[in-house]
């Protein structure tokens, strides 16, 4: 009984550090940007009747998040305002952050739409620096067996960020003018301001000294650690890991009102049901590596993941016959949002744990940059494949897509083989 009271005692211990509560601050104020531009911005378009079609025009403000890597050796090689190299850019990314979301509802769109798309760009920007910042932090604080909690509570917090503009913002602005609106919400994101200062500098012996220093050494090491095909079978591991389960969720919402839904079931089931499934499929995952270590949850994680995309393709055998149950409708988003959150979890903690600490911004930027492909391009395929195959074949073809990375995993993450991808003696930075 002592023991098993000790060991409770030592995971709570984990769970409500420091380290742990600087990912679930530093993960709310980087989701809450996002979430801003994706749903409090497309709403106050909307109801100042922009056009759908020049709605549509603002996703491609998204770009800085796919590029962020081009900009990343900046942020390895220059400290600004005195405070170090990762909290001088967490700083300054959240002041204009603030600035950018804050001023935007103060211009009407309708005459000053080019004004409202630049504060928009500008926010995505900024934001895309601030998770280079980020990621580089957390990774520099966090020692390899806290990877999987850590990225674990700050995915959580990324999402549950998306709470504020999709929700609280939205309900907000039934009552008040839109300059409030977007006021507020920036306003947000002080607490992650506050928490910036309160955090301790990660030192590092071995930052780049120059800024071409900080543009090749990160790409040299990367590639001669283990060599350049191995370099070239992690990249490819990167972007298929996750590649099934992105596609499956892409046209979640039409697959959904095709089966007959309405949109208020919808949004109970989608919004409620499948965010905190992942939630907890997030925390669960995070808690669970503190034991297994990542190599392992890669496996276990990586099979719950391509298991549960087949939770809708049954859901689409079942519409046939009719509208599908409200439990089976919210056991199929719930358990496909169970094992994303997990696979998730470690997906994120692999990548963490490939880059050095030397050169984390650049890595890290790179390797989650690459992560993000299949979103932008495979995703924009999905139409014609089930306007082709239907939604049953669709859903079997995103699982059999979840096998390569998978098989991968035999040379990338050996399930017997130590977590440890950067040797230790490169691991020159400490807390």
């Amino acid at each position: 009984m002592a023991v098993s009271t000790n060991k409770a005692a030592s995971l709570a211990a984990k769970v409500f550090s420091f380290k742990m509560t600087a990912c679930i601050v530093l993960g709310f104020s980087s989701g809450l940007p996002l979430y801003v531009l994706i749903t409090l911005l497309t709403a106050y378009l909307r109801t100042q009747e922009v056009s759908l079609k020049e709605i549509g025009f603002f996703s491609l403000l998204m770009i800085p998040y796919n590029w962020k890597f081009i900009w990343s050796p900046f942020l390895d090689r220059y400290s600004l305002l005195s405070l170090g190299r990762r909290r001088s850019w967490i700083a300054l990314s959240q002041l204009l952050l603030i600035l950018c979301i804050g001023l935007t509802g103060f211009f009407d769109v309708r005459s000053s739409l080019g004004i409202v798309a630049f504060l928009a760009l500008s926010t995505a920007f900024v934001s895309a620096t601030q998770d280079i910042a980020v990621d580089a932090l957390r990774r520099e604080i966090l020692s390899d067996g806290e990877l999987g909690l850590g990225n674990s509570l700050f995915v959580n917090a990324y999402r549950i960020a998306g709470l504020v503009p999709g929700g609280i913002s939205l309900i907000l602005a039934q009552y008040l003018e839109w300059n409030k609106v977007f006021m507020i919400t920036a306003l947000c994101l002080l607490p992650g301001l506050i928490f910036t200062f309160m955090l301790k500098e990660p030192l590092c012996r071995t930052a780049p000294r120059t800024l071409r220093a900080a543009v090749v050494e990160p790409w040299r090491e990367f590639i001669q650690r283990r060599g350049f095909k191995h370099a070239l079978l992690i990249l490819a591991f990167v972007f298929f890991y996750k590649l099934g389960d992105s596609m499956a969720t892409a046209l979640a919402t039409p697959f959904y009102i095709d089966l007959g839904y309405d949109l208020v079931t919808i949004g109970v089931v989608a919004k409620n049901v499948g965010l905190w499934s992942m939630v907890a499929g997030g925390l669960f995952g995070g808690v669970l590596m503190l034991k297994i270590g990542i190599n392992k949850a890669l496996w276990i994680f990586g099979v719950g993941q391509m298991i549960t995309i087949m939770a809708f393709w049954y859901l689409a055998r079942s519409g046939q016959g009719g509208i599908p149950s409200l439990w089976l409708f919210s056991f199929a988003v719930g358990a496909e949002a169970l094992g994303s959150g997990m696979g998730t979890v470690a997906f994120v903690s692999f990548i963490a744990s490939t880059t050095n600490p030397s050169f984390t911004a650049t890595q890290f930027a790179l390797l989650t940059s690459l992560s993000a492909l299949p979103r932008t391009f495979c995703n924009a395929a999905t139409g014609l494949i089930v306007e082709a195959v239907g939604w049953e074949h669709f859903f079997l073809l995103c699982t059999l897509l979840a096998l390569p990375g998978m098989l991968m995993l035999l040379k990338v993450a050996p399930v017997f083989k130590t977590d440890r991808e950067v040797p230790q003696k490169n691991k020159k930075c400490r807390n």
